[in-house]
This record gives structure tokens, C-alpha cells and sequence, in this order.
């Protein structure tokens, strides 16, 4: 007979993954994304366990959108108050905080409860080529 397994969180290994943002569209990027920080891609995934690897992104303020989207897309917020609507096309928003932009689409990709927030907390966004995690040897991620 098969035995079936559940992840357990105390056995997971952390591994980390680097992607160049100015290479790849931003749908196309954060859906991968999305899946590594969740597990997906491994034999052990369990829905209820945090079994996803921690990813890098660089260059996120040369990010790519196809087609028309650049002047198109809006960012939006509520204060929730009366006229507490705000909006933020894309080409400010990037110039404001390139990070924001690829952390939103990644996260509106995640499960929207507790275990997708701590999924969030393994990704890592900076504008430029540099970054201060070389000690978790990231491998590079390789996006089709």
C-alpha cells in the first residue's frame, strides 16, 4: 500500500532563489514567484504547512509590462473614510517605490489568510542589482 505523508514544519529547508525582474514581465514573474514561496513546485507540498522556498528579486524599478498596461494600470487604496479613495498610476507608482509594485502582484497571488502572509514575509524586493543575502546562497531562478 502507499503511504501518504504530510510536511511537518520543523523538517523544512529554506532554499533561496534570485530573479532579475528586468528580464521578465510582471504577471508572468509574480505568478512564479507566488508558486515558489508557496511550495508548489515541490513533492511535499502540503496545503496547510508553509513548505515554500524564500526568493530574491533585483532590478524591480526595471520591471517589464506588456502592451498598453504601463499607461493603463492604476493602483488603488481605501482609507475608509468618505473621499478616501486613492489612486497611483503605474509610472509613478514605480518611480515612488519600485518594491510596492512587485510585492502587490505577487501578494494578490498568495492565499489570502494567515499562512499567505507568512509567505509573503520570505520574499525579498530591492530596486537595484544589489543585495545583502549572499549568505543564503541563492540559486538562480529561471523563469519560462
Amino acid at each position: 500500500m502507499w503511504k501518504t505523508t504530510m510536511a511537518r514544519r520543523e523538517d523544512q529547508v529554506r532554499e533561496w532563489y534570485l530573479v532579475d525582474a528586468s528580464k521578465y514581465p510582471l504577471g508572468r514573474m509574480a505568478v512564479k514567484i507566488a508558486l515558489r514561496l508557496m511550495g508548489k513546485d515541490r513533492p511535499e507540498w502540503t496545503p496547510h504547512v508553509d513548505t515554500g522556498a524564500g526568493v530574491i528579486v533585483i532590478n524591480a524599478s526595471k520591471v517589464r509590462l506588456s502592451g498598453r498596461k504601463k499607461g493603463a494600470k492604476v493602483y488603488q487604496r481605501y482609507s475608509g473614510y468618505p473621499g478616501g479613495r486613492r489612486e497611483v498610476p503605474f509610472r509613478i507608482q514605480i518611480e515612488k517605490d519600485p518594491a510596492r509594485v512587485v510585492r502587490h502582484a505577487v501578494r494578490l497571488m498568495l492565499p489570502k489568510n494567515n499562512l499567505g502572509r507568512l509567505m509573503l514575509k520570505k520574499l525579498r524586493v530591492y530596486p537595484g542589482p544589489e543585495h545583502p543575502h549572499a549568505a543564503q546562497n541563492p540559486k538562480e531562478m529561471e523563469i519560462q
